[in-house]
Parts: C-alpha cells; structure tokens; sequence
C-alpha cells in the first residue's frame, strides 16, 4: 500500500461514463471538521452521485464538481470574543481609625489626587498619599522601610525636597514632613500615623458616601474605585490559556464605537455560579480602557471584549476543512492539477477563524475543500 504522504497521482474529476470496476484506495482518510479540528470519515476522492443512463438500468457514475479554495498568505489572528461590563475596576472602602467626628465628606463621583483630603476629621484634612503599602505605623525620626520611602517619594512630587528618597527616616525627612503639615494647617509633630493619612495605589474616585456629618470617625466612611475605565470579564475557565496579562483588546461600546484596551490583570481564583442549563466556572479578568471620547458619558456600560490572544504574520493558511488526516498519521491536502487530484503531506501550525496554517505547499495551489 502506498503511503498517502507522499505526492500520489489520484483518478481524473472527468471520468468516462462507463461502468468501472470498484478498486480498493491506498489507504483511508478522514475529513478535518471545521474550527474544532474534530475527525469525520469520508472518502479519499470527491463525492459521487449514481445515476442511470445507457441502456435501461446501467448505473452510471459521475462526479461531482470539487469545491475547491487557494493556499493563500495572510496574518492569522486568533481572537475570542466576550461579554463584559465598564466601570472603574474594583470597588474598595475607606475606614476611619480617628477618635474625633468627621466634620467633611466629599461628593460621590469626584476624584481625589495625591495630597488632597479624602475626608476631614476634628477640622483636620486627611490626605491621601499614592502607594502599594498601607501605612501601619507611626513614622518618625530613626525608621527605615518600604513605608518611609513611600511617605518621602510623596513629600517629594508635592513639592518638598532637602532629604533623599531611600528608605531611613532622617532629621531632613521630618523637616520636609513638618513644612508639609503646616501648609495643611495639621499638628506640627514631625511624624505620621496610620489614621493620619490614606494609602492607594493612585488618584481614587469616590462612588458611595457611608457616612454623615458628624458620625464618629471610626467606622466606614467612603468607597471608592481608582480612576482608570476597566472592563471586568467573567471568563470561562475553558478559555484561560487565550489570556494573558498585556494583551491587547478591542472593546464595543453600546453604540458600536469602539477603544483599545489591554490586559490588566487575570485572577488566579475560579468562581462557580448557578446558570440556567446548571453551573458556569469563571476567573476574573480585567481590561484597562484607554482615554477616549468615544467613551463620552458611560459610567457604567455593558460592552463586548474581542481579545487577540494570538498572531502569525506571513503565512500560508487554507480552509480547516481541506485538512484530510491521512491514515498512515499526519495531515494532507487534496491539491487540484488540472482534471487530475493528488495528495499532499503538510505540517500545520496556527488554527483561527476557520483557517489552519500549513507548510508542505506553495502559495497559490488549488486544493480540495470537502463538502
């Protein structure tokens, strides 16, 4: 039996109407289903319609015009679609540590930046400082740590200089801190405590006020989100390996214009919920959107993600469904010369939108694509 990889001569698509004897193929092969690449038996030549002609009752068989497609060169883009929902990310609250009464709250919706108050205690602002580590106890003269050099990284963009940014507390860093508490009219002390201040990561948006004037400062005061539009995604677990953290996206807004996004985070837990037809298992992924005006008004939006989770530039694609796996193992395609079909070993690489990226033909080879 010849092997179905290499390059073998196959019956012309005209044949004579004769009655032929049924000859036994090289080898059987199975037709490529689709995008999902699922197997299906099928015949090694085009299909063929029994017909009668000639004399009364004499079959006659005939074949089928092949349909047929071109080894082209293109950019493969492997994309998903999804659904999801803008907004500003996560939502955090901010909780009083003071003994005193609040005496200010902000608005829901306004946005606070670096030294700006969060709320007021007693009369007395409490700032926010951008950083990663929550500040959990008093800084003073003599400490070292990441603390101490967030609180002099934000002396310095404010405007405050004299001292270097590292991570040791000196008699110039409190110097710095002390000029800053007087500009806030705060306690002149030289030190800062956790209850003093508010530590995010960047300027916060206030979404929900939980207290009021003249509530005890200890308690829930605000929540907030950061200031960057996100997309969060539930993501189907089935589809975690198209994702990663930077990749880009496109995001449809619900009047069809549409922003570039990228990958800003994947969560690491899964989530069950009850659907309909039983229980969806999801990871949580969030897209940041860039500055756009196309994003307008929408606070909060439904909206649709396509993510390109992967690309190959330059390459010879054909339909998945001329792929035709050959029995003695590996992939080939039924290449048109002429009136004549042959079979051709290819190697596969990329599979995406319906196309499947080959090697082992030249760009512009006719090949069979299987009913």
């Amino acid at each position: 039996m010849t092997d179905l990889r290499s390059e073998q001569a196959v019956t012309p698509v005209e044949e004579s109407r004769a009655p032929r004897r049924r000859r036994r193929g090289p080898g059987r092969v199975v037709a490529i289903a689709g995008g999902a690449a699922l197997l299906a038996v099928a015949a090694a030549a085009a299909a063929v319609a029994v017909g009668v002609g000639g004399r009364t009752g004499t079959p006659v068989v005939q074949r089928t015009p092949p349909a047929t497609a071109k080894v082209t060169r293109t950019t493969l883009i492997d994309t998903k679609t999804v659904d999801g929902t803008l907004g500003h990310g996560t939502v955090a609250t901010v909780t009083g540590r003071s003994q005193g009464t609040i005496t200010w709250l902000p608005s829901a919706g306004s946005t606070i930046t670096r030294g700006r108050a969060v709320y007021s205690v007693d009369a007395h602002r409490i700032p926010l400082l951008y950083g990663t580590m929550p500040l959990y106890r008093t800084l003073q003269n003599g400490m070292r740590g990441r603390d101490v050099k967030m609180l002099e990284r934000n002396l310095a963009k404010l405007g405050y200089d004299g001292f270097t940014v590292d991570d040791e507390f000196t008699w110039a860093t409190r110097e710095a801190l002390e000029e800053w508490q007087d500009a806030l009219n705060l306690e002149v002390t030289g030190a800062l405590a956790p209850e003093a201040v508010v530590v995010h990561d960047g300027a916060l948006r206030a979404t929900e006020i939980k207290a009021a004037l003249g509530d005890p400062a200890n308690g829930p005061v605000l929540t907030y989100t950061g200031t960057t539009r996100e997309v969060s995604i539930d993501l189907d677990v089935a589809d975690r390996h198209r994702i990663k953290k930077g990749l880009r996206t496109t995001v449809e807004l619900p009047d069809g214009a549409t922003v570039r996004g990228t990958v800003s985070s994947v969560g690491k837990v899964a989530k069950e919920t009850q659907v309909e037809d039983g229980t969806s298992t999801t990871i949580e992924v969030a897209v940041s959107v860039s500055r756009d005006k196309k994003l307008g008004a929408y606070d909060t939006a439904p909206v649709e993600v396509t993510i390109i989770s992967a690309q190959r530039k330059d390459v010879l694609v054909v339909p998945v469904g001329a792929l035709i796996a050959l029995a003695e193992g590996g992939y080939g395609v039924q290449v048109v010369e002429g009136p004549a079909t042959r079979y051709a070993a290819v190697t596969t690489g990329m599979f995406a939108d319906g196309q499947v990226e080959i090697t082992g033909v030249d760009e512009g080879t006719t090949v069979v694509v299987p009913s």
